[in-house]
């Protein structure tokens, strides 16, 4: 059996693929960003994967609604895939990278895991994110971070609430029953 091969790949790209131009007006015109399409083909079988998000964030009625529009226009496109598909829309994982300023700008108060270009690793929570540089919370103190500076960052997965304390300093309030 033939392994997935991908005929278009975009993660925060805007190819000058045909499908792209056919989705991008679907997912805008929902109120959503089109933050990947990713299209993979085994034998004739072809999986159209899109990833939508907003600041606001997805919910499962926003992927449904994305999801019938989606297929009732690639029907009308169906010479631009060549053959059945499989249509699937989503929303980013909590494992997918920060990778531009609108991603940290979504994370806004979440606990993420950075890898620095020099190798060094931080955990922190992230605070106001700007075009250059985020702010991020790091065992109690206020620090930015410029992008260029990140190897890599992803959220953490939290079980419990953050602390009160840790907010307060992020939105530069007073925690709940201290003076």
């Amino acid at each position: 059996m033939p392994s997935p091969r991908p005929v278009q790949r975009s993660a925060g790209q805007q190819p000058d693929g045909p499908l792209h131009g056919v989705l991008e007006p679907i997912v805008t015109g929902a109120g959503f960003e089109l933050d990947e399409l990713d299209v993979r083909v085994i034998g004739r079988r072809h999986t159209i994967k899109l990833v939508v998000d907003s600041d606001s964030g997805v919910g499962l009625d926003d992927i449904a609604h994305v999801s019938r529009a989606a297929s009732e226009e690639l029907d009308k496109h169906e010479h631009l895939i060549g053959g059945s598909y499989t249509l699937e829309v989503t929303s980013p994982g909590v494992d997918r990278p920060l990778t531009s300023p609108r991603h940290w700008r979504r994370a806004h108060l979440r606990l993420v895991a950075v890898r620095t270009r020099d190798g060094g690793t931080l955990t922190g929570r992230v605070g106001t994110a700007g075009e250059e540089s985020v702010e991020l919370l790091v065992a109690g103190v206020k620090r930015p971070l410029r992008y260029a500076d990140v190897e890599h960052a992803a959220v953490e997965v939290e079980f419990n609430h953050p602390p009160a304390a840790e907010l307060a300093l992020l939105q530069g309030t007073t925690p709940e029953g201290s003076q």
